[in-house]
C-alpha cells in the first residue's frame, strides 16, 4: 500500500476496529493530503435485505466518523467534517457512497481524550453469557446526557418479566429472519465457521465470537428448517441460547430517526455512549435484529411500552451488564480499507 500523508496511517489503522453490522466493515477513506480525507461508506458490504439496511448504513456511518474523533483527539488532532447527507441507494452504479470530507488541526490532548481512547481500544461486543447483575444507575448517567445532548433519550428496564420477553423475541427473530430468503442469504455471506476463515477474510461474524461450535453453526444456518424439528431443532436452540444466560437488564435508544442525518447522528452518539459503558467496564451487545425485523420490532416496542411518534423511535435495543472478555472480531488490513 501507497504510504499514507501525515498522520493518517497510525489514525486509520487504530479507527478500523470500529464495530459494524455483521462485522462488515464497510467504511472505505480516500486520502487527499496530510490534513484531508474522504469517507465513503461501500455499498458492496452493505445490508440491503433488512428492512433499515438504509438507515443502518447511516447509522454505521457515525459510529465510524465518533471512532476517528476519538482516536484523532487521544492523538493531538480535531476532526471537522462537511457532511454529505444523501440518501443511501444500494442498486446505485457508483458503489461508493459518499460520507462526509474530514479535514485534520493540530489539538492538545486531554485526559478525557486519553480516558475515551483507552475505552475505544478495549470496546468489543460481547456475545458472552452475563452474570446477571444490573449496571448502577450512576454509571449510566453519561449515557442519558450523550442521548439527550444528541435530543435522543436512554431507557433500560431490569424488570424480569421484559428482560425475559425481549431476549425471546431477540431469538425469535433469528429464526424469523432464516425464512427470509433474502436475509437468510446475507446472513450465510458473513458467518466465518473457523478461526482460519474468520483470520483469513479478517471480517463477518465468527463462530468463536459467536461462542458457537463451527460445525455446529454451519449446519444450522445452513439447513434452517432443522430449527423446527422436534429433538434437533431444541438442541440447535439451547446452543444459541446459552450464550444470552444472565441478562438482567436491557437497554434502548428513542429519538428522531427519519433521514441520513437523523441516522448519521444516532450512530455518533451510540458509539459515544458505548464508550462510556466501557470506561465503567459494562459489557453491551447490540440486539440490532429485532429492530430491523418489523414483526419483532413490534412486539419490542408492545414489551417495552415504548410510544412511538413519527420522527421518533425505538432504533437501538442492547444488553448490557458484566460478562467475561469475549474473543477479539478480526478485522480486515488497512490497505482495505483505504482507496488507493
Amino acid at each position: 500500500m501507497t504510504a499514507l500523508g501525515g498522520p493518517w496511517e497510525s489514525l486509520l489503522d487504530s479507527a478500523r476496529t470500529y464495530p459494524s453490522p455483521h462485522n462488515s466493515q464497510p467504511i472505505r477513506v480516500r486520502v487527499v493530503d496530510d490534513a484531508t480525507a474522504e469517507v465513503f461508506y461501500d455499498l458492496d458490504r452493505g445490508l440491503p435485505a433488512e428492512n433499515f439496511g438504509i438507515p443502518f448504513g447511516h447509522v454505521c456511518a457515525g459510529v465510524f466518523l465518533e471512532s476517528l474523533r476519538v482516536v484523532a483527539a487521544s492523538e493531538g488532532y480535531e476532526v471537522t467534517e462537511r457532511l454529505a447527507h444523501l440518501d443511501m441507494d444500494f442498486d446505485a452504479a457508483d458503489r461508493l457512497h459518499p460520507i462526509a470530507t474530514v479535514t485534520l488541526a493540530p489539538r492538545a490532548a486531554s485526559e478525557d481524550d486519553a480516558r475515551l481512547r483507552a475505552a475505544f481500544d478495549r470496546r468489543r461486543t460481547n456475545r458472552r453469557p452475563y452474570e446477571g447483575r444490573a449496571v448502577p444507575d450512576a454509571d449510566l448517567d453519561a449515557v442519558r446526557e450523550a442521548a439527550l445532548g444528541a435530543g435522543h433519550t436512554f431507557a433500560t428496564s431490569t424488570d424480569a418479566d421484559v428482560v425475559a420477553d425481549i431476549i425471546r423475541v431477540n431469538q425469535e427473530t433469528l429464526f424469523d429472519d432464516l425464512r427470509n430468503d433474502a436475509v437468510h442469504a446475507e446472513i450465510l455471506e458473513w458467518l466465518r465457521y473457523s478461526e482460519t476463515e474468520a483470520i483469513a477474510k479478517g471480517d463477518g461474524l465468527s463462530a468463536s465470537a459467536m461462542l458457537m461450535p463451527g460445525g455446529a453453526l454451519r449446519f444450522a444456518m445452513q439447513h434452517p428448517g432443522m430449527w423446527d424439528a422436534p429433538v434437533l431443532g431444541w438442541i440447535i436452540k439451547q446452543i444459541y441460547l446459552r450464550t444470552m444466560r444472565g441478562v438482567a437488564q436491557v437497554g434502548w435508544f428513542e429519538g428522531p430517526f427519519a433521514g441520513p442525518a437523523d441516522y448519521l447522528e444516532a450512530g455518533r452518539m451510540f458509539m459515544r455512549s458505548w464508550l462510556e459503558l466501557t470506561d465503567r467496564g459494562v459489557a453491551l451487545h447490540p440486539l440490532g435484529t429485532v429492530i430491523t425485523n418489523p414483526r419483532s420490532h413490534a412486539k419490542f416496542v408492545e414489551v417495552a411500552g415504548v410510544d412511538e411518534k413519527p420522527p421518533r423511535m425505538a432504533w437501538m435495543l442492547v444488553r448490557l451488564g458484566y460478562a467475561k472478555t469475549p474473543p477479539v472480531a478480526h478485522r480486515r488490513p488497512l490497505d482495505q480499507m483505504v482507496i488507493s
